[in-house]
């Protein structure tokens, strides 16, 4: 989406917002440094992922929100994240209709900079979803002393070389995907989480992909201990075996004063006869995907204000059978506002 229109678009909105209702404006930017080994994607170094957002948020009645968030990618791609508006009577029922981020798991709704230890996206959440996973259509969340709820039907994702490129806005086919996530919470800092998602993904409406997924978090204000696990089971045509994608990772950071030390290892199954390099839909198709790899990272944030994030995470990428110098140093400062 080109960045003219889409100003030109908000420009108009936030008037309108402005005049008829509250409105709350919050934003974040951020830029890292990335150096990896000879076999990495950046083995001479570089700066790169200038990364902004800005978020338009309020109330024009005493039950009705909306949200507006847009996203600067690059100096002149800017895309529109979410943008719905919302009836909202009580914490324990919120209606959304528009464009969101889909609820799967913890990693897809708060994956901004400042919202996570990680500079790079753990394994499972790179390769089995497209980043920033977003659908449009309706959403019912909700939330108790004990229960978190989200439940959403829309067009759902799309056939492409690999399951990354599932992204969609208009519907390839006449299926529509449902899914949601439901959150209990045993106490006030631990949640165990489950999600699921199904949906045709190809353009005749035949075969089926479905997504599953848990996740565990406990969480203080010294100690996080997060774990998500995520697997993908999809259909192929006559002659061909079903593709599986499959993958966890587990994070523990402990912070003290301002400083907060982290772990992670990560690991991804990837298994897809049909799809990969090479594919066309309807004409071609791909070379297959096939690989198992791990990634044990390592990283230091540190809270320089109470707006500004510092960020270092060192990777050592393993890749089974294949024995690759492709481990990657990252820097990260992030400012939200």
């Amino acid at each position: 989406m080109k960045a003219k229109p889409v100003l030109v678009y908000l420009a108009v909105l936030l008037l309108a917002l402005s005049a008829r209702g509250q409105l709350q404006v919050n934003g974040y930017l951020s830029f890292e440094y990335e150096k990896g080994e000879r076999q990495s994607e950046f083995p001479d170094g570089t700066f790169d992922k200038v990364r902004a957002g800005l978020f338009f948020t309020g109330k024009t009645a005493k039950i009705f929100d909306y949200d507006l968030e847009v996203r600067f990618k690059t100096e002149t791609q800017v895309e529109i994240e979410e943008a719905w508006v919302g009836i909202y009577p009580s914490p324990a029922f919120h209606l959304k209709l528009g464009f969101y981020l889909v609820p799967f798991g913890r990693y897809n709704t708060s994956s901004r900079p400042y919202q996570t230890r990680f500079i790079k996206t753990p394994l499972p959440q790179a390769y089995l979803y497209p980043a920033s996973w977003r659908d449009i259509g309706i959403q019912a969340e909700g939330k108790s002393k004990y229960l978190r709820y989200a439940a959403y039907l829309g067009n759902g994702l799309r056939e492409g070389a690999d399951l990354q490129a599932g992204q969609q806005v208009k519907d390839n086919n006449k299926n529509k995907a449902v899914g949601g996530r439901i959150g209990i919470l045993l106490s006030p800092s631990f949640e165990v989480g489950f999600s699921y998602y199904r949906g045709k993904y190809d353009s005749a409406s035949e075969r089926d992909l479905s997504l599953q997924g848990a996740d565990v978090s406990w969480e203080t204000d010294s100690f996080l201990l997060l774990y998500e696990y995520s697997k993908a089971d999809f259909d192929n045509p006559p002659g061909y075996s079903r593709g599986k994608a499959e993958g966890h990772y587990v994070l523990l950071s402990l912070r003290w004063e301002d400083f907060s030390l982290w772990g992670s290892y990560q690991t991804l199954d990837y298994t897809d006869p049909f799809h990969g390099p090479g594919f066309v839909e309807g004409v071609d198709a791909g070379s297959g995907i096939s690989f198992d790899v791990s990634r044990w990272a390592v990283g230091l944030v540190y809270f320089a204000a109470a707006n500004v994030l510092i960020k270092v995470e060192y990777d050592f990428n393993n890749e089974g059978k294949i024995n690759l110098a492709n481990d990657v140093f990252f820097a990260q400062v992030t400012l939200h506002f």
